[in-house]
């Protein structure tokens, strides 16, 4: 049931320096701007990695669900 990476699956806080930059986008309400979403982006990537390291299997569509993932093993066991 694992479909979107949320906080949980992010690293430790301590580990981060955080600097906030005052700017202005025109388009967003009261000159703000989003960036949550673009941090999020690899995080979906990162975990297919880590599936690919642990299994040795590469997976491309998401979600990778638990059923994809014993597909695939058995694919894979039976490939040899």
């Amino acid at each position: 049931d694992y479909k979107i990476p949320t906080t949980k699956d992010m690293p430790n806080l301590k580990d981060f320096n955080v600097f906030f930059v005052d700017t202005y986008e025109p388009t967003g309400p009261f000159g703000a701007k989003g960036i949550g979403e673009g941090a999020l982006n690899p995080v979906a990537g990162a975990i297919a990695n880590a599936i690919h390291n642990a299994l040795g299997i590469r997976f491309f569509e998401l979600p990778i669900t638990p059923s994809k993932v014993i597909k695939a093993l058995k694919e894979k066991e039976d490939s040899k």
